[in-house]
Formats: C-alpha cells, structure tokens, sequence
C-alpha cells in the first residue's frame, strides 16, 4: 500500500456574507453564513480524494496528519466525519486538554468580492518527534510535501526527497516568481524526480510539468 500523507493544520471555518465590508465598530446583518471544513491540507485530501475516487486508484490511501482537540469535542466530531472513511485519521494528534479546534472567521464582502480571515489557534503545535513516529509507522512508501509559507527554512530542501509537491501562490511570489509557469520551470529543475502541481488559493490541475 502507498501512502500520501497531508501534514498541517485542520481549520473549522466560519464564512458571513455581507454587501460591503464594515467600518470600525459598525453594526450590520450578513446575509449568509456557511460553516465548513478548511485548511490547506484538508483541503488538498480532498481534492486528491476526488481524484483517486474518479481514477480508481485503490493502491494508494490518503493520511491526514493533524493536531486536532479533544476526541469528544464537537469540533474533532465534525472534521472526523466529514473524512471517514475514505481518508486515514488514525495518526492524528488529539489535544485532550483543549476543546477548540483551529478557527477561522471570513467575512465576505459582496462589493468587492474579498474576504477578509481572522484566524484562532489554541492547540499547541505538533513537535518534531511526534512527526518523526508517525513517518516512521507508515514508512518509505509515504510520500507529499506542500511548499506553501516562503518564510519558513528547510522546504526547499524537502521538496527534493518528495515525489508530489504544491506550491502555494505566496510562495511564488515571496520566491519572486511573477507567473505560475515562471515558479514551475524554475523548481522543476530543482527537483527533477518529483510530480510539480501549482497551488492557488485553491487546488487547480496537474501542470504537467515535470517527471
């Protein structure tokens, strides 16, 4: 069995519609509020989920790998199953002290079709042996990394041992790449042995560009 494993934060998000984005201390009404699942990397498990549904790919499982609350708060319920049991959430994290999961609050403003984020996360970060164990449980066959924050050392790097990689738009241009084709050729000839993908605001489609 091979193994794709997404490693990063789960998100519950919280999306108000409004016409135009408030002033400060302004009161108004939204006209729609929508609750969902979000994070980069869920949101990536799912698309691949999608893919590998459609291609019939029965060979490969998806793993997510994330620190999420209490295994019997409400949040933890609301992601757990909205994966299951298509996606292996065997390895995650659960904060048994903590009953909030990481949070998101969007407003959306219908005028100029922007969203504004508020992000809130009490759960302390997954340490670098707990990632270790949970690489070393699945092994040699897993394999993704997801190259979104410019800022953060090492990726690079990482991206080299890895046979699928996203890249995320700021990383494109916190590396100063000005198109996504110009991001692709520069770091297909920096990995050579991976699959590159191109990583918007949301997933788009495989570039071809690469192995």
């Amino acid at each position: 069995m091979k193994y794709m494993v997404a490693v990063g934060a789960c998100y519950l998000d919280t999306i108000l519609t409004v016409e135009d984005y408030p002033v400060e201390d302004e009161k108004l009404r939204a006209s729609c509020l929508v609750r969902r699942r979000g994070g980069n990397c869920p949101n990536t498990v799912e698309v691949l989920q999608q893919f590998l549904e459609a291609s019939k790919l029965a060979e490969i499982s998806l793993v997510l790998f994330a620190v999420l609350p209490s295994r019997s708060s409400i949040g933890s319920q609301q992601i757990t199953s909205s994966f299951e049991p298509t996606v292996d959430l065997a390895h995650c994290l659960y904060r048994e002290e903590f009953n909030e999961p990481a949070s998101s609050y969007i407003i959306k403003s219908r005028a100029k079709d922007s969203r504004t984020i508020v992000n809130f996360n009490d759960l302390p970060e997954m340490t670098s042996d707990e990632f270790v164990g949970m690489a070393n449980e699945l092994g040699s066959d897993a394999s993704f990394v997801e190259a979104e924050k410019p800022s953060r050392a090492g990726l690079q790097e990482l991206a080299t041992k890895a046979d699928v990689v996203f890249y995320s738009k700021s990383w494109a241009q916190g590396n100063g790449y000005a198109t996504p084709e110009d991001c692709l050729r520069a770091q297909a000839a920096l990995i050579p042995n991976a699959y590159v993908f191109y990583l918007a605001s949301r997933i788009q489609a495989d570039t071809g560009v690469g192995r």
